[in-house]
């Protein structure tokens, strides 16, 4: 069993989302408005439908915390939804069916697939979980996890790198900013927002990529000695199991394939202090499975979100005759959103992993075995 797990529940249009993060130790301080800031964070973004202008996302601890402080025991968080309110006749958990049943399962989404699975008529049943409005639990328990790392020294930020072909010069990427796109190339986000707007009236979706960077963090995170042990392997799948998330590079990434080793790995050299540093960072931060002490740096691709306002062909599986895609309020892009989910859950592996090397039931605990750690590494033993 891993030293941290979290597990969410809920429907997009259920009553609430919640979430229980289980692992951390006591004694953590915890900020609600921090909270709060993060899932602010992933409503806002260019692009973003009228389901944003609805709900105002709040996180309410329910367990776990006293007084500001972590106790040790599992941590429980709820998010309501407002829209509960204009779908409480046909969200309902008992009574009658109501409303009309959705039938036409849009190319891209876990419509069809999850109806063959799970046997659903009702395509709803589906859709309504498969949603991204699962992801603010996500954004809650990152947020969490994310003082954790803090409190370690660790820092996290992403920056939206590329929105339907429109590219960030990758010079500014470290610069921070606080942009509609979470972009710090204001003339790219300018051409981004105006390739946006033409989707938009077009009926379109775009997709895009976005970039994370975790600065601060020791070497030795992670394993080398069994394949689920690996620190890339965990960051790889947390990142792709984000709705709509189709490919994942860590470090140099795809440039692995077309160059020659001497121009890939990174020289291991070491400064006037004697500290042990890389030349160049091409490995992003990952060694064999395991951190090597230098900035991770990890990059996702988001494809265009499948609900279109000018729906692709589908079948309605009511009739077996060819039909339009249903249609959910939408947006027209979530690229800038997706890098604050991407944020937490690199978040939240980063600290399993340090959770899995460290240990501690108190806090006291667990920052004595990261110095004591971090002396060995430094000769001071």
């Amino acid at each position: 069993m891993s030293c941290l797990r979290f597990l969410t529940a809920g429907e997009s249009h259920g009553a609430a989302l919640t979430a229980i993060l289980e692992g951390l130790p006591a004694g953590l301080k915890i900020d609600q408005n921090n909270i709060d800031r993060e899932l602010k964070r992933r409503q806002m973004g260019y692009g973003r439908g009228g389901r944003m202008k609805i709900e105002r996302d709040k996180a309410r601890i329910l367990s776990g915390l006293r007084f500001g402080e972590t106790v040790g025991s599992p941590i429980s968080v709820e998010v309501v939804n407002r829209d509960w309110e204009n779908w409480e006749e046909r969200m309902a958990p008992f009574g009658e069916p109501a409303g009309e049943m959705l039938t036409t399962p849009r190319p891209g989404h876990a419509d069809l697939p999850g109806g063959q699975k799970y046997g659903r008529r009702d395509l709803r049943d589906i859709l309504e979980r498969s949603s991204a409005r699962e992801t603010p639990m996500r954004v809650a328990v990152g947020a969490i996890c994310k003082e954790f790392l803090r409190s370690l020294g660790i820092e996290i930020f992403s920056r939206v790198l590329n929105i339907g072909g429109v590219r960030a010069d990758v010079a500014k990427i470290s610069v921070p900013s606080e942009s509609e796109l979470n972009c710090a190339d204001p003339i790219a986000e300018e051409n981004m927002k105006q390739r946006i707007d033409e989707a938009k009236a077009k009926g379109d979706t775009l997709g895009g990529s976005f970039e994370i960077r975790i600065a601060g963090v020791m070497p030795g995170l992670g394993s080398h000695i069994q394949w689920d042990g690996r620190l890339d392997a965990k960051l790889a799948a947390a990142l792709m199991s984000i709705q709509a998330i189709k490919s994942v590079e860590i470090g140099a990434g795809c440039e692995v394939a077309d160059l020659p080793g001497s121009k890939i790995h990174d020289e291991i050299l070491r400064d006037g202090t004697g500290r042990i540093y890389r030349a160049t960072n091409r490995a992003g931060g990952i060694e064999g499975g395991m951190s090597n002490g230098e900035e991770i740096i990890l990059r996702a691709a988001m494809k265009p979100i499948p609900t279109l306002m000018r729906p692709l062909k589908t079948i309605d599986l009511a009739t077996n005759e060819v039909a339009s895609a249903a249609k959910e309020r939408s947006d027209t892009c979530a690229v800038a959103a997706a890098s604050v989910v991407g944020e937490a859950m690199a978040a939240i592996v980063v600290a399993g992993a340090c959770r899995e090397k460290f240990g501690g039931d108190t806090m006291a605990d667990a920052l004595n075995a990261v110095k004591d750690y971090r002396r060995r590494l430094n000769g001071e033993d």
